[in-house]
């Protein structure tokens, strides 16, 4: 059996993405198109993902990432299949990514086609960002071998992935999926089978409050993004969102819902009924050895530096630390 260990069913903008992580972290990978084409809407196609994988190169080029003169060579191991081709790149393949549009039908196309031609113990994943895991698998033969995957655009360069799984995933399949992801550079986040996976259920709320803020005359768009992306999100980078309840201390949030319940909106700011029993059990975080996680037997202080040199690193990063002033105005 020959040909590349991974390829992506679905040769846009996602299935480039994908093939572009792969190639740039040494891997071959199979860019397969099933869609039966003339001659020369094939070229086409093969001319347009071709342009875009190296264009997304010579930008990473641009900003240091690779060498202008290691483009070709990591170009070179994307193989662009067509639909004739197909089965036997499905059939090399140990971890196969469905990147096909968002309709069941082409789903269930997709898949078909991966049943006939993907061997057995193949991993078998959908990149759809809108249909649940539990309602895909039913698609797939063996679907003990199937979970989906979502990645965060560019996905090439942001390096978590979400594993959605459902009931019937294999343990040893979650594992060697996680394995190989992270043997790309990528950092495997696994969620079970609820919409809107981790990332994309979090953001939509906080861009949607940001939309409202500038609808209802609170703050404009730049100052709501200069907030965000060095107050907000310049501490998310530092602190998980969890870690960070448990930093500050879940009272801080419980207080803060009420509050914000009242004044905003009693049921976008009510707080989650896990937030009430950490609160009537004392176990609010960091300041009582346990919250969300357990502080028990830990160097707190320690472990307070280590914050305060994350955060300080997201700091320098963005440019925006500065040694001590002496009091001289200029």
């Amino acid at each position: 059996m020959s040909g590349p260990r991974f390829a992506a069913v679905g040769a846009g903008r996602m299935g480039r993405g994908i093939a572009i992580s792969f190639a740039y972290a040494g891997y071959r990978i199979a860019l397969v198109d099933l869609r039966r084409r003339t001659p020369r809407a094939l070229q086409a196609l093969h001319e347009e993902a071709g342009a875009e994988i190296r264009g997304a190169l010579q930008g990473l080029a641009k900003l240091g990432a690779v060498r202008e003169e290691q483009i070709p060579e990591i170009a070179s191991r994307v193989d662009f299949v067509d639909a004739d081709g197909a089965p036997a790149a499905l059939a090399a393949a140990e971890l196969v990514f469905e990147g096909v549009p968002e309709t069941l039908e082409a789903k269930r196309d997709a898949f078909e086609a991966m049943n006939r031609h993907c061997r057995d113990d193949a991993i078998l994943t959908s990149t759809t960002s809108s249909i649940l895991v539990t309602q895909l698998a039913q698609l797939v033969r063996r679907p003990g071998r199937f979970l989906n995957m979502h990645w965060l655009n560019p996905a090439y360069l942001i390096p978590v992935v979400e594993l959605s799984t459902h009931p019937g995933t294999s343990a040893a399949v979650l594992a060697r999926t996680r394995a190989l992801m992270e043997s790309i550079g990528k950092v495997p986040v696994v969620c079970g089978p609820a919409p809107g996976y981790i990332v994309p259920r979090l953001q939509a709320l906080i861009m949607n409050e940001a939309a409202r803020m500038v609808e209802e005359g609170v703050a404009t768009a730049e100052e709501i993004d200069k907030a965000t992306r060095f107050g907000l999100g310049l501490r998310f980078a530092a602190l998980g969102v969890v870690e960070f309840i448990d930093f500050g201390g879940c009272d801080i949030l419980h207080h803060a819902s009420r509050e914000m319940a009242g004044s905003i909106d009693a049921a976008r700011y009510r707080a989650p009924a896990i937030v009430g029993r950490m609160m009537e059990e004392g176990r609010l975080g960091l300041k009582t050895g346990s919250g969300f996680f357990d502080y028990a037997g830990r160097d707190v202080g320690a472990y307070r530096l280590d914050v305060l040199s994350r955060v300080l690193g997201q700091l320098r990063q963005a440019g925006l630390w500065h040694p001590p002033g002496d009091g001289t105005l200029s």
